[in-house]
């Protein structure tokens, strides 16, 4: 399951769970009052922690890295359409709100309101 290059801009190496070496799809799209920040799960190109078990600390370490002020980002996690048979691997995006001290909590978006954030 090869993940189209449509989904993100860039490979963001990252620090998974426990410091194992991690990868997902990255694009950011800066809207003035925010940003959205697209994390991609790339499935067998991704040799540690899924994007979605990642959440906060993936979150805090594209900040760090690319210089954006946490508390604007927009933060959305995507499972790509791989073109399997299976449903778990269709195309979906998630708003994830990130807390520390909590666990993230997930509103799916739909294509329309996607179009309006990243376009």
């Amino acid at each position: 399951m090869k993940v189209p290059e449509k989904y993100y801009d860039e490979i963001f190496v990252f620090d998974g769970q426990w410091g194992q070496p991690s990868a997902c799809g990255l694009k950011i799209v800066d809207k003035k009052e925010n940003i959205i920040v697209v994390v991609t799960e790339l499935y067998q190109d991704n040799p540690g922690t899924s994007v979605t078990s990642a959440g906060f600390n993936l979150a805090k370490q594209i900040c760090e890295k690319k210089g954006l002020d946490f508390s604007k980002i927009i933060y959305l996690e995507c499972t790509p359409d791989t073109n399997s048979v299976l449903s778990f691997y269709n195309e979906q995006y998630f708003e994830v709100t990130l807390n520390k001290h909590q666990q993230p909590q997930y509103r799916k978006v739909l294509k329309e309101e996607l179009e309006k954030m990243i376009l």
